[in-house]
């Protein structure tokens, strides 16, 4: 790697973690940044996901105290999510690269839609402040929420940006309010998600090992910085820049595969 590649993967990997301790969406960073230096994108999302899991996993400890409340929430939906995560990473695996290279305008694209519409689906789930986690529905909606968070897992493990508003939408529809909380179990999930993923990559040799060490320190730096300053930012402003840059490398990447 040349000195700019090395400064830049680092600064993408910094502003990914910080965005994903603000406002989440940091993989709409760290994929396209690979790809402009000529990563394959297979490789590419491979190694977004490693570099990204160690910051992903810190985070599990800022939500310590919001887990207890949600320990039932959680032993429902692990193994669902671990299967799922693993099956999305030997999924991505079984992808030819020029069907995953047609497919990456799609999955940013949706992935930047999602970003767009936390709001309206947080809004729409009546997510208020205050708890009632103790909530108990039909065994129905929970076998169908837990089906739901097996393909959530599939495509977190396939690509990952995304997964974090599905999961809060799934949980509203369970009857759980407190957003903390339901960030709780969404961090939780995710992070394991990403590391079954992530382990599967290393075992099938997909991780640019260079690069991933390079943005993974950058990433690390970005969450520090992102915990301890994230007061300092507008998310609205955040979020604007995310959807910005997610529609315009879509819309790039559609006019390169299909231009």
């Amino acid at each position: 790697m040349s000195g700019i590649e090395i400064i830049a993967l680092a600064a993408a990997a910094g502003a990914a973690g910080m965005i994903n301790a603000v406002a989440g969406g940091g993989t709409l960073i760290t994929f396209p940044a690979l790809l402009f230096f000529g990563t394959p994108p297979l490789t590419a999302n491979a190694t977004s996901t490693l570099a990204l899991v160690f910051g992903t996993a810190g985070s599990v400890y800022g939500f310590r105290r919001q887990i207890a409340p949600v320990k039932t929430w959680l032993k429902r939906f692990l193994p669902v999510s671990l299967l799922g995560g693993l099956a999305g990473g030997i999924l991505l695996t079984r992808t030819r690269e020029a069907v995953f290279a047609r497919l990456v305008p799609f999955l940013i694209l949706f992935a930047t839609i999602l970003f767009v519409a936390q709001g309206a689906v947080r809004q729409f789930a009546g997510f208020a402040g205050k708890s009632e986690t103790t909530v108990n529905p039909h065994y129905r909606v929970v076998w169908a929420a837990m089906l739901f968070q097996f393909g959530v897992a599939v495509y977190g493990g396939y690509f990952g940006a995304g997964i974090g508003i599905l999961m809060l939408a799934s949980l509203g529809c369970l009857g759980l309010t407190d957003i903390h909380e339901m960030n709780a179990v969404k961090t939780v999930l995710s992070s394991i998600i990403n590391q079954v993923a992530a382990a599967y990559f290393i075992f099938a040799g997909l991780i640019d090992w260079p690069k991933a060490l390079v943005m993974t320190a950058g990433a690390l730096a970005g969450y520090f910085l992102g915990a301890h300053y994230s007061q300092r930012f507008s998310q609205r402003r955040v979020r604007q820049i995310i959807t910005g840059i997610g529609l315009l490398i879509s819309a790039v990447m559609f006019y390169k595969q299909f231009g």
